[in-house]
């Protein structure tokens, strides 16, 4: 019986929505327990949210239901609220000298494929550089390297002293393991030889002095995400996700890592944001809308943008131009100049001198 009893409780909770989200508590791991003796049940409710307010008004809907649903059962709902975990301070790389011109390194990362990323690095990477900034621009992504077809690059880098020199397209140094390899080449490698080849793509190029340097991660969380983080001095990772609660799922799990390993977590960027029709100007939330931006409120962890759904994205990435350098004055190169500049601002927040006492 009360078996049967703590399985209702469960499918009761599903029915309940953090506040502002579309996806149930259970769902989102808020509830740790549910326990059922004879006619009482046991909820405990753990949270992590800085609104306070929207858990406690979680624990009200629980006990509304609860009560509603189950008449004679008595029922104890309780709620712990624990704050997201603060990004922590910068990662200590093992080897300070792999990239020594190089002032910030910033992740470009997303928990699941097909969420745009590398092509929301690609301009994130470009747009810095029209901003002044000198930039690099990793790609890191060593099972689909993306980065020579969306800057247009056929060709193989050549070696200077044993260095391989990064090419320089659009006010910005790139690298890829797609520039040596054959296009049609499948990598099938194993964990150290994907944490060697990203070595190398870092330690053996010539990247010269660097304000910045953008790393295109493989989505998801392996051994290139931890490779980078141990062997780099990250100023923060980024994280990309469309609206869509699926999505949405993964990029938790991509901040979650990067969290775990100590690398603050600058925030989330939503791509695929509304898509504007050309003929009528009506915007339509394909993917939904703030779905991210609730995410990262609901984290602690900045909201970064949003980036608009449009072919012209699609068709620049392939033709090998940017869409902020083939439509500078676009609405799109003003989209990524605010992340641009979002990114900028939370990179120099996390890089503030912390007071410490003896």
């Amino acid at each position: 019986m009360a078996g049967e009893l703590e399985k209702k409780v469960w499918e009761l909770l599903k029915e309940v929505r953090f506040p502002g989200m579309s996806r149930d508590i259970v769902s989102f791991g808020f509830v740790d327990r549910v326990a059922a003796n004879g006619d009482e049940v046991a909820v405990d409710l753990v949270i992590a949210t800085h609104e306070r307010a929207s858990a406690e008004a979680v624990q009200d809907e629980v006990r509304a239901r609860l009560a509603d649903a189950l008449p004679g059962v008595a029922a104890r709902v309780a709620l712990a609220v624990r704050l997201p975990a603060a990004p922590a301070q910068q990662a200590v790389a093992r080897d300070p000298e792999l990239i020594p011109g190089v002032d910030k390194v910033i992740a470009v990362a997303s928990g699941k494929g097909g969420v745009g990323k590398s092509t929301v690095a690609a301009n994130l990477a470009v747009r810095l550089a029209q901003m002044g900034q000198r930039v690099g621009l990793l790609d890191a992504d060593i099972f689909g390297p993306s980065m020579p077809m969306m800057f247009g690059i056929d060709r193989r880098p050549v070696v200077h002293g044993n260095r391989l020199q990064p090419f320089l397209e659009h006010g910005v140094k790139l690298m890829s393991l797609g520039f040596i390899l054959e296009v049609d080449t499948p990598v099938i490698w194993r964990g150290p030889m994907v944490m060697k080849a990203i070595e190398q793509l870092l330690g053996d190029v010539d990247w010269g002095e660097l304000d910045f340097m953008i790393i295109d991660l493989p989505p998801g969380t392996g051994d290139a995400q931890l490779t980078i983080s141990q062997r780099v001095p990250l100023a923060g990772a980024v994280i990309v996700s469309t609206p869509q609660d699926i999505a949405l799922i993964d990029a938790r799990k991509g901040l979650a890592m990067f969290q775990k390993v100590n690398v603050p977590v600058l925030g989330i960027i939503e791509n695929m944001s509304g898509f504007v029709c050309p003929h009528c100007g009506e915007t339509t939330n394909i993917f939904k809308r703030d779905g991210a931006k609730q995410t990262a409120e609901l984290l602690g962890c900045g909201f970064l943008g949003r980036i608009p759904l449009d072919p012209a994205i699609v068709e620049g990435g392939d033709a090998g131009e940017p869409i902020v350098v083939g439509q500078p004055d676009g609405p799109h190169a003003a989209a990524f100049g605010e992340v641009a500049r979002a990114v900028m601002a939370q990179v120099a927040a996390h890089d503030r001198p912390r007071l410490t006492i003896s």
